[in-house]
């Protein structure tokens, strides 16, 4: 008898009613395919919050199926920390018994940095369906994992989706400290936000919290030619990734219910390196012709939202100075009058932070004086206007520098010179102080006269669009 005509004939016992019932128990019983998700944890000098995040992974109602932590770099005790939670783990779950394993790597001296170590743990992961990647001090809730997976298994085009991040501000010490976390989960929230009500589609897979298909990054790197998912010819890696995720036809999304808590910078000359890197990595993908990407993709659907934020920050810019300049020459010639309508838009500012800072499910008492006070929601403004200055500025000279290491160098403490906008600024307004000063009075008022209306119509624009930001339904949606 033949293969096929062995496969029709019944299995003995099959029509006898009690075997039946026994087989379609064990049928209801049997779960779905559980798919695998390799965790890899790219480490440079991560020492005091390694621990905190390998520990909310094992903690996880979905443990990864693997942990790689990949340290390069590095100078500290990181290998120190994570080697205590390295060999296998079985962990007791609401979801039942699971088990994984935690690997320490330390590549040492890696000239890709980041890039480096995540394409390093790609390598050990690519036999899994998914790639998670974790920041080393990104520090996740306990169902982070599972609401990724559930969402990403449920949706075959999703080719990467990211969490919502947060910065906890526990534990923050000192007036600056805590005055730049508080913007900086102003920053977030209304950066989530705002992808949310994009129908949750994610401009930029974070490589805090991320979940990828890895079917999704072979295609990424059979399109483009790539021997890695992630490109060392990159300011902004986890941008570049998600643009071409997107080209590859795949979705990349944020999810509404997965949470996680990120290291947010404390000092002024951190913050700064980081922004700093974030938007001159920004501006090359934008800008046609830049790095390995000679084509350029200035008009790709993930860089509209990029292209809509630089514009708001020129606007904001704008309005600023010449508020500024404005104001100190009609007060020079006794030609100010003041008028209640310029106190609409500080107003309408004011009510959306407060909106902002009501979306958050973390949100504190700091988080709406942050808003309500408005002077240090506008300081946090002019400092991340001079990241905007400066972005630009170095983007425009061709002036090739190694942003990464100037962000570390930062971190560190090392000089910086994140106070150099400011000190511009001044002298721009010193130097338009002494011109003025030369002009004749026909002039001045005709510079007033033209000047203050052009203000007035940008003012407008902006108020209205910040009106429309503030009367938008959020759909139930907390950051």
């Amino acid at each position: 008898m033949d293969r096929d005509s062995q496969a029709l004939v019944p299995y003995p016992g099959a029509t006898d009613p009690a075997l039946v019932d026994d087989f379609s128990a064990v049928l209801e019983d049997v779960t779905g395919h559980r798919s695998t998700i390799g965790c890899v944890i790219p480490a440079y000098n991560e020492e005091e919050s390694i621990g905190d995040v390998l520990r909310a992974l094992l903690a996880q109602t979905r443990v990864p199926d693997v942990i790689h932590v990949v340290v390069n770099n590095s100078s500290d005790g990181t290998v120190r920390v994570a080697s205590e939670f390295a060999g296998p783990h079985e962990v007791s779950t609401p979801l039942g018994d699971q088990f994984t394993e935690v690997f320490v790597h330390d590549i040492g001296k890696n000239p890709d940095k980041k890039v480096g170590a995540l394409n390093y743990g790609y390598a050990l992961v690519e036999g899994c369906e998914y790639l998670l990647g974790v920041d080393g001090d990104t520090v996740a809730d306990p169902r982070a994992v599972e609401h990724l997976e559930n969402e990403a298994v449920a949706d075959s085009r999703i080719g990467g989706i990211s969490a919502i991040y947060s910065i906890d501000d526990r534990g923050t010490h000192g007036s600056i400290a805590r005055f730049l976390i508080a913007g900086q989960r102003t920053q977030f929230a209304a950066f989530n936000m705002q992808n949310l009500l994009r129908g949750r589609n994610m401009a930029v897979l974070g490589g805090q919290f991320s979940i990828f298909s890895t079917a999704a990054l072979r295609q990424v790197m059979a399109e483009g030619h790539q021997s890695t998912p992630w490109v060392r010819d990159s300011e902004v890696e986890d941008s570049l990734l998600s643009l071409q995720i997107k080209s590859a036809g795949y979705l990349t999304k944020i999810s509404p219910f997965a949470r996680a808590d990120v290291g947010g910078m404390t000092t002024l000359r951190a913050y700064d390196a980081q922004q700093v890197k974030w938007t001159y990595g920004a501006i090359e993908l934008m800008w046609p012709g830049q790095r390995g990407d000679t084509k350029g993709q200035p008009f790709h659907p993930n860089l509209r939202l990029r292209w809509l934020e630089n514009l708001s920050m020129l606007m904001n810019l704008f309005v600023r100075l010449a508020f500024v300049v404005l104001l100190a020459g009609s007060l020079s010639i006794d030609a100010f009058v003041f008028s209640a309508w310029w106190l609409i838009p500080p107003a309408v500012a004011t009510a959306l932070n407060l909106r902002i800072a009501r979306s958050m499910r973390t949100r504190t008492a700091r988080d709406y004086l942050f808003a309500a006070l408005l002077v240090p929601a506008e300081l946090f403004m002019w400092v991340r206007l001079s990241h905007f200055a400066r972005s630009w500025t170095r983007f425009l000279s061709r002036k090739k520098v190694d942003n990464w290491a100037m962000q570390a160098r930062a971190e560190k403490g090392g000089r910086s010179t994140y106070w150099l906008p400011f000190v511009l600024v001044a002298v721009v307004i010193a130097a338009a102080a002494v011109i003025w000063s030369m002009l004749g009075p026909v002039v001045q008022s005709s510079i007033l006269w033209v000047g203050w209306p052009i203000l007035g119509v940008v003012t407008v624009l902006q108020t209205v669009t910040m009106l429309f930001s503030l009367l938008r339904r959020h759909q139930g949606y907390e950051v």
